[in-house]
């Protein structure tokens, strides 16, 4: 529920009154000269136009939009002009925050930019503007400003709207109180540059996104023709020159001197090019221009503006984390890192590649929990799931098959429970849900010698693997949904690092002791599990892009395209 409290002790010290920060003017505008409307006539306007809600300025309003606006204008002045009805200095700064709202990955569209242009230079040109042009241009501001502080920080769509188990907003901003504060202290840009989300990676792609849509505008970087078949090192190519110039553009290869015009054949330094490319694009880095290379060299620049957009999007769900400690997986670029703060610009003090769930049914779900908990050498219980489909008609057809997995029956909770005989009569069991499958901790278990455990309806938790070689693969959705981390052993230190007696070899001991051992944390790590398709990596500061393997850009970018915006 938004609040509202504090919002008209703020406002009620901004003053209408405010000739001395009249907008400037250039020698052909004409100032009107005229007397101003009566704030008392503009207040009763403002609160005709609100209940109305067909001014086009103000956008869609709901019941709590309008009840916000309401407790905005608790101290009875207009906001946004001075004494003589012209626009006041602090509507040029919002209006100038709308019109470049395009920076922060928003639409100016949403928030009426234009439209309130409009009426800012008609209320300065105009020579006798009646009370409703002033309250259609002060509540069209109250409006759009309020609107576009809030989508700053949490977005513009839902995301459990759309299948995201985040909590949004998370930190119960009252903007109301927000705005007023600012208006008080004539500080709008400052205020709003605050709520931008923290991370540094935010800031990374704020940046990159400038760079990107600049290169989709650059009409020099044509598209590539047509390339057909696999084009391998020393092969000619019609379009050499083409993939050269993308390549210098995306700073996959330095300036050559040769430039672009000059090579025959699919030289060295392009290969090296594409090679720097294909690991940006998480492709085989093999320098072979096959399916999957042309497929991200012909994708159009302006989707990976938009790309960026809808990652910008995605960071402003999140929660403010503070001081917390906090590991994101991004699901879709198959990574992991780990950082002690959010305010940290350093490089991640972990980082590794991941296994997350497949695309087709096993998804790994997006939500945020706290990590509580490490188990080492653990017991992997199976998911029904995975027995009834999977691990029944396996053992049904090889009664050994239990075994050579090590894999046990037992009844009850917990791992002391007892281990059941493999019958017909406990098959019954499995089948009717009154037994489980675990399998034994050693070599051989599915979680590998540690359990990460962060408490969750999806029953999702981040472990170890003994199948190491799949990390080989540049697309790893191979899971059930549980997320396997490249480097337990690292994990784990950066995990204990706050339990000083939890040493590196301490740590390997009890993955290879011959029981189970829970270690409790201290202090909660924050986990976000997480999906974007573009991303700066700390660790180089490149801009690296992902294909959408679960379809989430495309949901996401319809959900943006289909809501109701300002005209």
């Amino acid at each position: 529920m938004r609040r509202w409290a504090s919002a008209a002790i703020a406002l009620s010290l901004v003053t209408a009154c405010d000739s001395s920060s009249r907008p400037s003017t250039t020698p052909d505008t004409q100032i009107r000269a005229r007397g101003p409307v009566p704030a008392r006539d503009v207040m009763s306007a403002i609160r005709v136009v609100m209940a109305d809600g067909r001014d086009s300025p103000l956008g869609p309003l709901t019941r709590d939009d309008r009840a916000e606006l309401a407790a905005l204008y608790g101290a009875n002045i207009p906001l946004w002009v001075d004494a003589e009805s012209l626009p006041n200095r602090d509507a040029r700064e919002a209006l100038a925050l709308l019109g470049h709202a395009a920076d922060e990955g928003l639409d100016p569209v949403d928030y009426g930019a234009a439209a309130l242009e409009r009426l800012a230079a008609a209320l300065t040109t105009t020579g006798e503007p009646t009370a409703r042009d002033v309250a259609v241009f002060d509540a069209g501001m109250s409006a759009n400003t309020l609107r576009y502080l809030r989508q700053l920080r949490e977005g513009r769509v839902d995301p459990r709207a759309i299948g995201f188990h985040l909590d949004v907003p998370a930190d119960g901003h009252d903007f109301v109180s927000l705005l007023g504060a600012a208006l008080a202290s004539h500080q709008l840009a400052e205020r709003a540059a605050a709520l931008a989300p923290s991370l540094a990676g935010y800031r990374d792609l704020r940046r990159m996104l400038a760079r990107y849509r600049s290169l989709a505008a650059d009409q020099s970087l044509e598209s590539l023709p047509p390339i057909g078949a696999t084009v391998h090192p020393g092969d000619a190519y019609a379009g050499l020159g083409a993939l050269y110039r993308r390549l210098v553009a995306f700073e996959d290869m330095p300036v050559d001197v040769s430039g672009p015009d000059a090579r025959r054949t699919y030289d060295a330094a392009l290969v090296q090019g594409v090679k720097h490319f294909q690991i940006r694009h998480g492709l085989q880095a093999d320098g072979v221009l096959g399916q999957g290379t042309q497929a991200a060299l012909l994708v159009p620049l302006s989707w990976r503006v938009r790309q960026i957009e809808l990652a910008l999007e995605r960071l402003g769900w999140l929660p403010d984390l503070g001081e917390a400690r906090f590991v994101a997986v991004n699901i879709p670029m198959f990574h992991l890192w780990g950082w002690d703060s959010t305010a940290s610009t350093a490089m991640p003090e972990v980082a590794m590649g991941a296994i997350v769930g497949r695309a087709l049914n096993t998804r790994t779900p997006v939500f945020a929990a706290d990590m509580r908990y490490l188990i080492f050498r653990p017991y992997w219980d199976v998911p029904p799931s995975i027995l009834r489909h999977e691990m029944l008609p396996a053992v049904e057809r090889d009664p050994e098959y239990f075994e050579r997995q090590d894999l046990e029956i037992v009844a009850g909770p917990g791992d002391n429970a007892e281990p059941v005989a493999l019958t017909a009569d406990s098959l019954a069991g499995l089948r009717r849900g009154t037994l489980r499958v675990r399998q034994r901790p050693g070599p051989k278990n599915s979680l590998g010698l540690v359990k990460f455990a962060f408490p969750n309806v999806n029953n999702i938790y981040l472990h170890g693997t003994p199948a190491m070689q799949l990390f080989n693969r540049p697309r790893r959705d191979l899971s059930h949904g549980c997320v396997r981390v490249e480097d337990p052993i690292a994990l784990a230190e950066w995990a204990l690092k706050e339990q000083p007696e939890w040493t590196r070899d301490r740590i390997v001991a009890a993955m290879n002791a011959d029981r189970p051992s829970r270690v409790n944390l201290t202090r909660a790590i924050h986990v976000i599990l997480f999906y974007v398709t573009a991303v700066v990596m700390p660790e180089d500061g490149t801009i690296h892009f992902a294909e959408d393997i679960y379809g989430h850009d495309a949901t996401l970018d319809h959900a943006l395209a289909s809501r109701q915006v300002v005209q």
